[in-house]
């Protein structure tokens, strides 16, 4: 399918399709953008491209090939993007572009430090692609994730942070004396006095039988994303009876029918605030002590039905047209190769001071072992990490 320009396919409420054009745009490459919504034959295009799946962002190239959700570390390939640091030397080396690891970049910034950020995705985070906040200090009445997310990375552009888009850190190894050397995917070798891991953590998947099949064609971890698809559905699910299960549950009523909320425990894990809502809310239903043992696809290959074990060990079939999993978060450290301490859930293990068990390399934010995971919190571990990093940076200096 041969083009004379990309091509994007998308929604206009979807975030990383927002996060493809806005890449597109940075970089001035042109491209046009077709909506599901407002081109009815766009959609059948899509699910042609992707074997019935309906998976937004699809992006065609003029050579005919394409993307599908795409990182931007991909999207730099393709087009071709130089993604190089404009030195081999700074003060602060961030890893991960989320709220924690750009606060810690402002703060650095503003102490003269030559600080730079290494982002493999989109700069916000999980902050980033959530549909509104509402517990954030300074905003009564909300604000959308995405809009706090690009607040954050216009404060720290103000004070001359150099971000590096679309590229992945591949190794981290301490030189010794507080010095670390930072691998880039590009293979660029970076040193800084100071590296702070501030990678986040990724949604968990169930793992029973019929979830990878059908990821994208009815299963999803982003009701954000995913949740217009279901306008006027008689029936979705979200797996996990956590905050994030419970209000993306309370988001999606905007569109299904009927959302039943599914939760392997007893008890829910979820603000007495959170559960009292979906308690009293006409369009909802909980499920406790109840487990997925398998997806089953229609004839078309989308999600039909979940069969769903009680605690007993009876089962049975609960028809749904999506699913949306909330099950936990796994730290993004599988890249770290044993070079700092984790705990036995793979989060980074550091002191109450943000340091791990490498001088020179701090973590903070959802990837560190004992944090909230909360977004006001990782804003606060981010200011604290670069108050420790000027007492690193000061110590390294004066020789200790």
């Amino acid at each position: 399918m041969a083009t004379d320009q990309i091509i994007v396919y998308g929604a206009t409420w979807c975030p990383d399709c927002r996060r493809s054009k806005a890449f597109l745009s940075e970089q001035r490459v042109p491209f046009q953008f077709i909506d599901l919504e407002v081109d009815p034959t766009a959609a059948q295009v899509v699910q042609d491209i992707n074997g019935g799946k309906q998976i937004i962002p699809t992006i065609i190239f003029p050579d005919g090939t394409h993307l599908v959700e795409p990182s931007n570390e991909e999207l730099a390939e393709k087009i071709g993007l130089s993604r190089a640091a404009m030195t081999d030397a700074y003060d602060v080396i961030i890893v991960g572009g989320g709220p924690t690891g750009l606060t810690t970049a402002i703060y650095c910034a503003r102490e003269n430090l030559r600080t730079l950020i290494i982002e493999r995705s989109a700069l916000g985070g999980q902050a980033g692609i959530t549909e509104r906040l509402d517990n954030y200090p300074g905003f009564p009445e909300g604000i959308k994730g995405a809009e706090l997310a690009e607040r954050f990375a216009q404060q720290a552009a103000r004070y001359d942070v150099e971000m590096l888009p679309a590229v992945s850190v591949t190794e981290l190894t301490s030189l010794g004396g507080g010095v670390t050397q930072v691998t880039t995917s590009t293979g660029q070798k970076l040193r800084a006095g100071a590296v702070v891991i501030a990678t986040g953590s990724t949604y968990r998947r169930t793992g029973v039988e019929g979830e990878e099949d059908l990821i994208g064609a009815g299963i999803h971890f982003c009701a954000t994303c995913d949740g217009p698809f279901y306008k006027g559905a008689d029936e979705v699910v979200v797996l996990g009876g956590g905050n994030s299960g419970l209000e993306e549950g309370l988001f999606l009523t905007q569109f299904a029918k009927h959302v039943t909320v599914i939760e392997r425990g007893a008890t829910l894990a979820a603000s007495r605030l959170l559960q009292d809502k979906v308690k009293a809310h006409p369009q909802m239903t909980l499920l406790t002590e109840t487990a997925v043992a398998k997806f089953t696809a229609n004839d078309k290959g989308k999600l039909e039905s979940l069969t769903l074990k009680a605690k007993d060990g009876s089962e049975s079939v609960h028809p749904a047209k999506g699913a949306f999993v909330f099950i936990g978060l796994d730290p993004n450290t599988g890249w770290l190769n044993g070079l700092v301490e984790l705990d036995e859930r793979k989060f980074i293990v550091t002191d109450r001071m943000m340091v791990t068990s490498v001088p020179g390399i701090f973590a903070s934010g959802d990837v560190r072992a004992g944090s909230t995971k909360q977004l006001a919190s990782a804003v606060g571990e981010g200011a604290a990490t670069a108050i420790q990093i000027r007492h690193h940076l000061d110590d390294l200096n004066a020789g200790k």
